[in-house]
């Protein structure tokens, strides 16, 4: 694994090089900001169920890496994020524009490298990177009439975060030569586990400072976009939530019509961290964890399998 990881380390400052340099060095920006490569790994993973030294799948694990930090690059606009990865934005540093061509720089480069993979690979990253581009919209238009915010939430969760964890552990196991059974249930771990990993980012949203997480501490809250432990708290009739309530301007036609100040961001921040929600959120992530553990059931016990399982169990430790 950590010779995998290597290795696309390696690719991955090849493939955002560009002769011009403003390109560059934007889109080395986050490249160098360093993270989690946690889609890499997760394809490494799924290709240890077959074979990992199987020459498409550095190539893919790269794909993916790509195609979020593109995601990244076009968030952080839509946002108006100033902190990614304990670095400056590109958004800030520069300007929306060259962070939005940036995203579309990086897009491109992924695809050029599925294109060499195979219709069948380059088919499945497109197809997923459409459903990101639906999930992103889902949450921009916020939930229909008379639809259930918390049902609408994990909807835009599963295509917005999930679908490209889910194709990580789809074309690990493909592109190592898995059988499709293996694929599927990969992808189904990866769907699951997706929707755990981006419930308990929301409780770290809330719970934790910028400098632990390296993001701006209550970003959605600042958009007017109800996570996790709001929903569960606007449930509640307590002074509390009647507060949130108001703060988040969820009881009037004013969600989303320029978010929440940052005076108001601070004073929900603190309602939600000693709130009951806190903890029906964190149960949440730790069914969903459940859930993705029962995927791995059927697949053979191997070192990979067991790193899967306990990438579930630290999803649920790091909310505490």
């Amino acid at each position: 694994m950590r010779d995998g990881l290597a290795a696309v380390e390696t690719m991955l400052h090849e493939a955002v090089r560009s002769d011009v340099p403003l390109v560059n060095e934007s889109s080395r920006h986050l490249v160098d900001a360093g993270g989690k490569r946690f889609r890499p790994m997760m394809v490494l993973l799924a290709a240890q169920f077959a074979d990992p030294t199987a020459p498409g799948v550095i190539p893919a694990a790269v794909a993916i890496e790509l195609t979020h930090l593109s995601t990244l690059y076009h968030d952080d606009v839509m946002d108006e994020a100033p902190l990614r990865r304990g670095a400056a934005t590109v958004n800030v540093r520069w300007t929306n524009t060259v962070a939005i061509l940036t995203g579309d720089f990086l897009f491109a480069r992924a695809s050029g490298i599925t294109a060499d993979l195979g219709s069948d690979a380059t088919r499945i990253l497109a197809q997923t990177i459409a459903t990101l581009c639906e999930g992103q919209i889902r949450e921009t238009v916020g939930p229909a009439p008379g639809q259930d915010a918390l049902e609408h939430y994990l909807r835009v969760v599963s295509e917005k975060t999930a679908s490209l964890i889910a194709t990580s552990g789809r074309l690990g196991a493909l592109l190592g030569g898995a059988d499709p059974f293996t694929a599927d249930a990969l992808a189904a771990f990866g769907e699951r586990f997706g929707v755990a990993f981006q419930l308990s980012d929301d409780l770290i949203d809330v719970a934790s400072d910028s400098h632990e997480s390296g993001k701006t501490p209550g970003t959605d809250l600042r958009e007017g976009i109800p996570t996790l432990p709001v929903l569960y708290a606007l449930r509640h009739s307590d002074p509390e939530a009647r507060r949130l309530r108001d703060l988040m301007a969820l009881d009037g036609e004013a969600r989303g019509a320029g978010g929440v100040a940052d005076a108001a961001v601070a004073e929900a921040l603190e309602l939600l961290r000693g709130h009951p929600a806190m903890d029906q959120a964190r149960a949440e992530v730790a069914a969903w964890a459940d859930r993705a553990r029962e995927c791995l059931e059927p697949l053979a016990d191997g070192p990979a399998k067991t790193a899967l399982q306990s990438l579930a169990d630290h999803v649920v430790d790091r909310t505490g």
